[in-house]
């Protein structure tokens, strides 16, 4: 076996056995004993999966390295007891996802059903993120009731990002021009309300279109994947939502059995996480959320202007906003899966040489018109 692809078990390996550890975490954190259960079922089959990759590097006569979680893992793992189990929830769901998706271009991962497994996984932390208060058993077949936690947690990183940048630019640009600061506060505040109307209709409109799709498409392709998923995911999925062992089991014969009603709510499952960060159940709450973190994002290159001299107003700002960009990248890299630095790094090289474009752009257009 070449090198790559001991990296690519091993890397399978460890995942799998960061998935265990994070969700047999989380059923330590949670007081609800169904959720408890939930986690502890998750932590047990992605054990089993990483079985599966532990058995394939023995095969090969690899050693099997002591497990050590990730920076990734141990961060979710705190802030899930800092801020409680919802607030990792979306975050958990992407990541399965990611799994998913990396899992299809694998073989040896499908032909063992590891890519259906992840894809169970995420539908069930999906239907945790909505229905983490428990609902009824009706309520769980219909895709009634449910939160909006991953909506706010995707509003928040996109809209004090977006505020973030595009203020930091507005800003930069007009200081190039060699505008008076009154000016340069003028274009600053004018640039942040505008932009948190804009992003907050934006996001009502993609979380109303999103639902009203979720609501009203069914294709014949999902439902063929549908059947191909195990009964005991369905059930864990059903025993997310609020039913009981015994209730998610008989639900998910139902949905086995092609019972209707059963089947739309099943494959409304992997669109719902498709559009999770959009398809919230409440377009009013995202929209709220996106301009006040536009609005909160946008006030950091411009606080400087408020309360230091020119000169130094415009160092503060640089620096306030390339500590805030690379904060912001750590935090979309729960989202992305990519490494913490990386992310951060890529954030805060994407806006200050946006910064930097809009800058020279502003002394260009200055000296032209001077």
């Amino acid at each position: 076996m070449n090198r790559r692809e001991t990296a690519r078990i091993l890397r399978n390996w460890h995942d799998e056995r960061d998935s265990a550890a994070l969700y047999g975490a989380l059923a330590s954190i949670e007081r609800n004993p169904r959720l408890v259960r939930v986690f502890n079922k998750l932590a047990d089959s992605e054990h089993e999966h990483s079985a599966y990759w532990e058995a394939r590097l023995r095969q090969q006569g690899q050693a099997v390295p002591k497990f050590r979680p990730s920076l990734r893992t141990r961060m979710l793992i705190q802030l899930a007891r800092q801020f409680g189990v919802a607030f990792v929830v979306p975050s958990i769901a992407t990541r399965e996802l990611a799994d998913r998706d990396r899992y299809a271009t694998q073989e040896d991962a499908i032909s063992a059903g590891l890519t259906e497994g992840e894809r169970g996984h995420a539908a069930v932390m999906r239907r945790v993120a909505a229905y983490g208060d428990g609902i009824d058993e009706h309520d769980a077949m219909t895709g009634a009731g449910g939160g909006d936690v991953g909506n706010k947690l995707r509003a928040a990183v996109l809209g004090a990002n977006d505020g973030l940048s595009s203020n930091f630019c507005l800003l930069m640009g007009v200081t190039g021009g060699g505008v008076a600061t009154s000016t340069i506060i003028l274009t600053g505040i004018a640039g942040l309300v505008a932009g948190a109307c804009s992003m907050a209709l934006g996001e009502w409109l993609s979380v109303t279109n999103a639902r009203e799709m979720l609501a009203s498409q069914v294709d014949a392709g999902q439902a063929l994947r549908a059947e191909t998923w195990k009964r005991e995911q369905l059930a864990l999925i059903y025993e997310a939502g609020g039913l009981s062992e015994d209730d998610a089991q008989r639900a998910a014969d139902r949905v086995i059995a092609r019972d209707p009603d059963a089947l739309r709510a099943l494959l409304g499952e992997e669109r719902a996480i498709a559009v999770m960060g959009t398809a919230g159940n409440n377009p009013l709450s995202a929209a709220s959320y996106s301009f006040v973190l536009f609005a909160t994002g946008a006030c950091i290159p411009l606080l400087p202007f408020l309360i230091a001299p020119r000169a130094s107003a415009v160092v503060g700002s640089v620096s306030l906003s390339v500590l805030a960009l690379f904060v912001i990248g750590v935090l979309t890299s729960f989202f992305n899966r990519r490494s913490l630095l990386f992310s951060g790094l890529r954030q805060v090289g994407i806006g200050a040489a946006a910064a930097a474009l809009t800058y020279a752009i502003g002394r260009a257009a200055a000296a032209l018109m001077g």
